[in-house]
């Protein structure tokens, strides 16, 4: 590394640490969300311009990040994480690039229950999307997962993996369509008595408060089908960083934006 350059990125991270720490001192005036969504996106991006041999090295890297993220979750007092990262449109790409990425999954649920500071932290894991499509060894790392952890409820993880917004929405009207037909209701009776809480409850999240804030990462400025019934009144944050280098300054940026919005609800 040449002379100047060296003293650039010295300048660089004096001033963003700097910056971390202002902001880090104005958060406890913040109004904090209880539960965030993320898209984690720009994993390939990343491994591009990184010059990173194999893209699947770009998810290696961000399924590290999401661990530290969690920590500034628990710092800052957040209470529940949802984050999208695999979609049912991701099956359309490569094979080679879709193994690497459900292999990666496994091995990160397989590994879950042994971290110490999942239990300490009494973090509990809930997959949600059409886990059924999903290899049978990433099945059993998931259900593994989810049970031991179930019990826990100071911290909640979900991770929407064969996930759709459209798929979940339509798995809900079917749920609620199979429950009144063997109620006996006629399908005018269900039509009429039809509501938003009727659906709800078949939700992935049926049990969860929506998310106050969805963020997504890498510059695309759209949801793609994340958790569209629940982010009816979210308010959104979109950042140019690609996931990998996500950083706190990066979420501090998106709390304090949260924190600054009136939430009006359509009223």
């Amino acid at each position: 590394m040449s002379p100047f350059r060296y003293i650039k990125n010295r300048i660089e991270r004096f001033f963003y640490n700097t910056y971390q720490k202002r902001l880090e001192s104005e958060a406890s005036t913040w109004k904090i969300p209880r539960h965030i969504g993320v898209i984690l996106d720009g994993n390939r991006r990343y491994a591009k311009a990184s010059g990173l041999d194999n893209v699947i090295k770009g998810h290696y890297e961000g399924a590290d990040k999401l661990e530290e993220v969690l920590h500034w979750c628990d710092e800052l007092g957040v209470e529940i994480f949802s984050i999208w990262i695999f979609s049912l449109d991701n099956f359309k790409r490569a094979a080679h690039e879709v193994e690497g990425i459900l292999g990666l999954i496994e091995g990160k649920m397989r590994e879950l229950p042994t971290i110490e500071g999942l239990h300490a932290n009494q973090i509990k894991v809930r997959a949600m999307g059409q886990i059924e499509l999903l290899p049978p060894s990433l099945q059993e790392a998931i259900h593994q997962a989810e049970e031991a952890t179930r019990n826990y409820e100071k911290f909640i993880l979900n991770v929407a993996v064969a996930y759709g917004g459209r798929e979940e929405i339509i798995e809900a009207f079917r749920g609620h369509l199979k429950a009144e037909s063997e109620s006996g209701k006629t399908i005018r009776q269900v039509a009429d008595e039809l509501t938003v809480d009727k659906i709800t409850p078949y939700l992935y999240t049926s049990d969860l408060p929506d998310p106050e804030l969805i963020i997504r990462t890498s510059g695309e400025v759209r949801l793609s089908g994340f958790l569209l019934w629940q982010s009816v009144y979210s308010e959104f944050y979109f950042c140019d960083t690609y996931w990998p280098s996500f950083r706190k300054i990066d979420f501090l940026r998106a709390l304090r934006a949260y924190s600054e919005r009136k939430r009006r609800f359509g009223k």
